[in-house]
């Protein structure tokens, strides 16, 4: 029961020149509309590419699907490259990052003028760093036989949130894992920080690192929600009802930091609103519940009408040595993870160990290969390797399950392998990119080019089928009709379209 649940990804890769910086041209209209396109679309900015799959039920499928699509918009990219690691490339300061813009339709215009409140509230850079975000739901079939073996009566959508909210727990606890497994954004190109002043440490000319990172993406220059707790907000992850509440609670209330930035200045839209958090979306956690929102469905009103659907882990680093960005060997790792984590008890998470979650995670993202660091755990510092192997090793019996009769043992396999990257940090992605930046005699710049044009020879090789081609031509086609309806059946002024927004309740 435990295996084929849905897995779904979303890879974010920024679009670059032949030269390396930052593409100026719009997202190419050849793809579809970046409004309406469920496969292929732009995130923050008109140069960050965004490619999802559907739910599929095994990870082979999902990366499939994933490298047709890669294929596809290199097939209608012309002299540019997606860039192959998490950490952009070279930048000329925030004002020359492209604000991804969606058309004249009031729900595109809310998507650009968010956008243009993220750039504001936390600046442009920050907004262009990639990743990948693992979404996971297990089986339908499970649920019911789990209920029963749990001897609970409550309705069936409360038993399956509740328990959903228990795997988001212990993801934030264990999540350092992630990150020292798999990060791979230790140095960054230098432009990134600009004029401000760091704490890295100098690798080269054009590069700032740290010896021990794993994950800058994951630390405190990167993609973190340290801003959000500047201007006190705080998540509760008790109940779903909580969780609800306080989201809530933060995209209704004003903050005085963003009321300085205004609404509309000189006649434009600054930003959505005022408040802490101007939608759902801007909450930057590693790790958010979600259930699929109708059209213009706010996503706190879609989870309190139908419970949690599915799990969005948001803390995986571009793999920059795959040209997916992303290897079977992690999915399987993460699915294994995400249903110990469900299946493991989960006690609700108070401010105390809240700040110890944020702790963990930020010293793994820095010092995650440093040997001589501890982690807390119930009060006591704790071995990094040692409560990893742990963790692993705990985790085999999920894997067992889930390989069944399958004679290679695909999960235990993995599993084998990173207890292997847990007792020796050399092995882990972070450690081998700054190993093979230093063999080469490269910054992370010319590290991160040279994979890129490696995995743009890879996809110029790729066979892209009939069926995938047919199913990207087709929805290019009828996301930018779409997109035009859209655009013609707007009869409201885009302050009512806003106001009928937020007052969904």
């Amino acid at each position: 029961m435990l295996s084929g649940g849905s897995i779904g990804l979303e890879k974010e890769s920024l679009r670059v020149s032949a030269d390396g910086g930052i593409s100026r041209t719009r997202h190419p209209q050849s793809l579809g509309s970046a409004l309406t396109n469920r496969y292929i679309t732009t995130d923050y900015s008109e140069a960050l590419t965004e490619i999802i799959t559907p739910p599929l039920v095994n990870s082979s499928d999902a990366l499939d699907f994933l490298a047709h699509a890669h294929a596809y918009v290199y097939s209608h990219l012309e002299d540019e490259l997606l860039w192959a690691t998490s950490m952009p490339c070279v930048l000329a300061g925030g004002a020359n990052i492209p604000i991804a813009k969606y058309g004249t339709s009031n729900a595109g215009l809310m998507k650009t003028v968010y956008r243009r409140g993220l750039g504001h509230r936390y600046g442009r850079v920050m907004q262009v760093i990639s990743g990948v975000h693992f979404n996971y739901s297990l089986p339908e079939a499970f649920w019911p036989i789990f209920q029963e073996l749990e001897q609970s009566s409550e309705q069936s959508m409360n038993f399956v949130s509740k328990y959903y909210l228990g795997m988001l727990r212990n993801l934030q606890r264990y999540g350092w894992l992630v990150p020292y497994l798999f990060g791979a954004s230790p140095a960054i190109c230098k432009s990134f920080i600009g004029e401000k002043e760091t704490r890295l440490s100098e690798f080269n000319a054009n590069t700032y690192y740290e010896p021990f990172a794993t994950s800058l993406r994951m630390g405190d220059i990167g993609y973190t929600n340290s801003r959000e707790k500047g201007v006190g907000f705080n998540v509760c992850y008790d109940t779903l009802d909580s969780y609800i509440h306080s989201l809530s609670s933060a995209i209704n209330t004003s903050c005085k930091e963003w009321e300085r930035i205004g609404v509309q200045v000189d006649g434009r839209y600054e930003q959505l609103n005022t408040n802490i958090l101007q939608i759902e979306n801007e909450h930057y956690s590693t790790v958010r519940l979600k259930q699929i929102a109708g059209s213009l469905e706010k996503p706190t009103l879609a989870l309190q009408k139908r419970g949690v659907r599915y799990v969005e882990l948001r803390s995986i680093d571009v793999n920059a040595f795959h040209p997916l960005g992303v290897s079977q060997e992690q999915l399987l790792f993460l699915e294994a993870f995400m249903i110990f984590c469900l299946l493991q008890e989960s006690p609700g998470i108070s401010a105390d160990e809240q700040m110890v979650i944020d702790r963990n995670l930020e010293l793994v993202a820095h010092r995650g290969r440093d040997e001589r660091i501890r982690l807390l755990r119930s009060e006591k510092e704790i071995k990094l390797q040692e409560w990893a192997s742990e963790l692993c090793n705990n985790m085999l019996g999920v894997c067992e399950q889930l390989d069944g009769d399958d004679p290679d043992r695909p999960y235990s396999s993995v599993m084998q392998q990173q207890l292997e990257v847990v007792a020796d940090p050399s092995r882990t992605p972070s450690a081998m990119m700054l190993a093979e930046m230093q063999d080469n005699g490269e910054g992370f710049f010319h590290f991160a080019q040279r994979m890129s044009l490696q995995h743009k020879r890879f996809f110029d090789a790729w066979e892209l089928n009939q069926q995938h081609q047919q199913l990207f031509d087709n929805e290019a086609r009828k996301s930018l009709e779409m997109q035009k309806a859209m655009e013609d059946a707007d009869e409201i002024s885009f302050e009512t379209f806003l106001q009928e927004y937020f007052n969904q309740t």
